[in-house]
């Protein structure tokens, strides 16, 4: 899905400078795919998953051993007659040296180790798919908080120097006489609470930051980041209904996938014990070279070749094979109820994030008019203040409301963003050319 999004808005800030050597959204996630140790700790997981395939496979492949043996022997041997024991000694080397060759014809063990393997290198797979998708999702989550941190900050840098301004007048208006100590008083306390607004904002700006490194593995400040665009754009989202989205994440959604490739696991793991209960039979041929390998051979030397079949049969273990098999079903039954569940939950979050990105549009406009009727309420009032018709509370009660509506629209626009990643990541349709895509809302390089 290519998204563009159409309504221009009035900026949320102004003043913001792009670095001459801004980090983008796309530097951002090509560090994190070098640097990231999270992904790097997946391919690893990954690569030891996969193997799980040839170790499978292996079961079913011929099976050559060679087993030699070289002993010195000393033995007392007696021979008993009539006319009484006779006692010699024996002081011998002997060795034996055997080459087996030996081919599975059927082994229903083996063959579900092998397509339980199969299972195992799939889920590896897309084990790794997720973790390469989340982790889109949370480098673009703390370069957005970090923006939006840093956009908070000169929010309320701007609304403190508008308060200073105003506490400046309302002070000279009190040391003329024109004005009162409780205008002076409220102007302080909104001062006040715009630096404290400041100070958590820096606090929510490091945080960020330190995520950011963690992920990239690169430390940065917000001047290294390419800010949001002042317009941003939105249209609606392509499949529009909901249910195309739905079939997607059912069929593509990499934990859901990974968690149908653990039921196979599950599967194989009842037949495996099921096979406690079948023959097996396997094909052999063997070469054996042997000297005084036993007293009833001392002084002989035999060379042999084999050729034969080995069939082997349980008969009763117990009842041990019986439970295995029970304890595995039960195990896969418990498997399949945490998918039920994995499944509702995702869907859930789903339709969240496609009611956010659905509703963007209107949101975003209203956020947008909602700043441009704060800004022109601020003047309106204070003209109304110069007239007699208003109070210094007036003046201060729609100034929070613009820097109030800016904080709104600024959230909106970032949340929009997120949902949108969200969207895509829980469909599992998230890939690297959606990076390209959200590096679009941001400003180019210099």
């Amino acid at each position: 899905m290519r998204l563009l999004l159409p309504t221009v808005l009035s900026g949320v800030l102004s003043g913001l400078v792009l670095p001459a050597q801004a980090l983008d959204l796309s530097d951002a996630y090509a560090l994190a795919l070098r640097n990231d140790p999270t992904l790097r700790a997946a391919i690893a997981e990954r690569d030891a998953g996969v193997e799980n395939l040839a170790i499978g496979r292996a079961g079913l492949l011929p099976n050559l051993s060679y087993r030699y043996n070289r002993a010195r022997n000393d033995s007392e041997v007696t021979q008993r007659s009539q006319l009484g024991d006779v006692t010699s000694q024996r002081d011998y080397r002997s060795y034996s040296s055997t080459l087996t060759l030996q081919q599975p014809l059927f082994d229903y063990a083996v063959w579900s180790d092998y397509r339980r393997g199969v299972a195992q290198a799939a889920l590896a797979d897309e084990r790794l798919r997720g973790r390469g998708q989340e982790m889109m999702v949370r480098v673009f989550s703390a370069y957005s908080e970090a923006l939006f941190a840093d956009e908070q900050i000169a929010l309320a840098q701007a609304q403190r120097r508008t308060y200073a301004e105003q506490l400046q007048l309302n002070e000279r208006l009190l040391k003329n006489g024109e004005g009162t100590r409780t205008d002076v008083l409220e102007t302080r306390a909104r001062y006040e609470l715009a630096q404290a607004q400041e100070i958590e904002a820096g606090d929510n700006l490091d945080a960020a930051l330190r995520s950011l490194q963690a992920i990239t593995g690169e430390a940065m400040s917000a001047e290294d980041l390419a800010p949001m665009l002042p317009a941003l754009a939105v249209q609606p989202l392509i499949p529009a209904r909901f249910e195309p989205w739905r079939d997607l994440a059912v069929a593509h959604n990499a934990e859901l996938a990974s968690q149908r490739h653990a039921l196979d696991v599950a599967d194989q793991g009842v037949e495996r014990q099921r096979a406690g209960h079948l023959p097996s039979l396997s094909a052999y041929v063997s070469k054996g070279i042997s000297s005084s390998s036993s007293e009833s051979t001392y002084n002989q030397r035999y060379d042999t070749d084999s050729v034969g079949i080995q069939l082997s049969v349980p008969l009763f273990a117990g009842g041990g094979v019986s439970a295995r098999v029970r304890q595995a079903q039960a195990e896969r039954d418990g498997l399949q109820f945490q998918v039920d569940a994995q499944v509702s939950d995702t869907l859930n979050q789903l339709r969240r994030q496609f009611n956010l990105c659905a509703s963007s549009t209107a949101k975003i406009r209203a956020y947008g008019m909602a700043v441009n009727a704060a800004s022109a309420l601020v003047e309106a009032t204070r003209r109304s203040v110069q007239g007699g018709e208003r109070v210094n509370l007036d003046v201060l009660d729609a100034e929070q409301q613009l820097y109030g509506a800016r904080r709104d629209l600024a959230q909106a626009r970032h949340e929009y963003l997120r949902a949108w990643v969200q969207l895509r990541y829980l469909a599992g349709v998230l890939d690297a050319k959606d990076v390209e895509i959200l590096n679009g809302y941001f400003v180019a390089r210099g």
